[in-house]
């Protein structure tokens, strides 16, 4: 076949538009405030083309100035003409604080994604959704899929008065009839609420949370309490509780054979950058999963949040930004 004839076939499908999820510049279609503290920002290619779909949970890598934050996506994820994302700013200085700062529309934006780590399962027979704060943005993502599907979907909405975003879109979709919603207003009222609505659920729910820490780790107790297996309690978290420095450890880096001394309050992670590996990373705080790294042999010592009980156990992979260990040889 002649050059002519290759340039003249049609692109291959993943290098359609909505197949894309390396780094890339779309364009800012509009930035409303939603509460004090949160703006919505929609993104849309700069060519009004599809976007590349995702599963409910989703989020996108955003480069925020000289930061690379993690948003969950709000939408359904089904043929997307746009993004959505919802930014708290979360003090100054860092990549909300420049979006708030510096996205308008018209203006690009450069993102990475959609990726998964927070998607429903299929075989659910109901959905039971918690949300707190800025946590509201991958629940209504499920919230808007189960409506698509016509799954069975209730949703709870822990929230202070005045600043909570999309209340406005869950109240809509409770009105439709596409989920049930039950609203607590702070902290206690809502430990209260998921305590009465756990033992509530039919046989088969599956339950997903987001929110703060203390917020998710009483839903997991709550829930535990109810009877519930532990493989039905999913969550997301945005942030890490605080960790203790640890003890120096060594790692072997398999492929040169170097040695990595890993001081204590330094992360493994740090360590490798530093000796000029190219480790993928985002949050460096155990909770994206970006630097997940093979283990070839010694003693992990787990601190991340999104290994399972099985894959801690295997040792045969860590994440390097938190998880430390003994003797540790790596493959990379």
């Amino acid at each position: 076949m002649s050059a002519t004839a290759q340039q003249d076939l049609p692109a291959p499908g993943h290098l359609h538009s909505a197949f894309e999820t390396h780094l890339r510049e779309l364009a800012v279609i509009s930035a409303e405030r939603l509460t004090p503290d949160v703006i919505h920002i929609v993104l849309a290619h700069p060519d009004g083309r599809t976007l590349t779909s995702f599963e409910p949970g989703s989020h996108l890598v955003v480069h925020a100035g000289d930061r690379r934050n993690a948003y969950s996506l709000v939408g359904d994820g089904i043929n997307p003409r746009s993004y959505r994302i919802s930014v708290l700013r979360q003090g100054t200085g860092g990549g909300s604080h420049w979006l708030h700062e510096n996205l308008r529309t018209g203006s690009t934006v450069q993102i990475e994604g959609p990726r998964s780590m927070f998607s429903p399962d299929p075989s659910a027979k109901k959905l039971l959704l918690v949300a707190a704060g800025i946590g509201i943005t991958p629940v209504l993502s499920h919230a808007l899929a189960a409506a698509r599907w016509d799954r069975p979907a209730e949703v709870i909405y822990i929230y202070r008065p005045g600043f909570a975003a999309h209340l406005d879109d869950l109240r809509e979709l409770a009105y439709d009839g596409a989920i049930d919603l039950h609203e607590a207003h702070g902290r206690l009222a809502g430990i209260e609420l998921m305590r009465r609505r756990f033992p509530l659920q039919p046989f088969g729910t599956h339950a997903y949370a987001c929110g703060p820490l203390a917020m998710l780790d009483a839903y997991r107790t709550l829930g535990l309490e109810a009877g519930w297996p532990e493989e039905r309690l999913h969550l997301e978290r945005f942030e890490a509780p605080q960790r203790e420095p640890g003890n120096e450890f060594t790692v072997k880096v398999s492929s040169t054979g170097e040695l990595v001394t890993v001081p204590p309050g330094i992360s493994l992670l740090e360590r490798l950058l530093e000796a000029g590996h190219a480790i993928p990373n985002l949050c460096r705080q155990g909770v994206c999963g970006e630097c997940r790294i093979p283990v070839r042999s010694g003693r992990v010592h787990h601190r991340d949040l999104v290994l399972n009980d099985e894959e801690k156990n295997a040792q045969t992979e860590m994440l390097c930004c938190v998880s430390r260990g003994e003797e540790i040889e790596v493959d990379l």
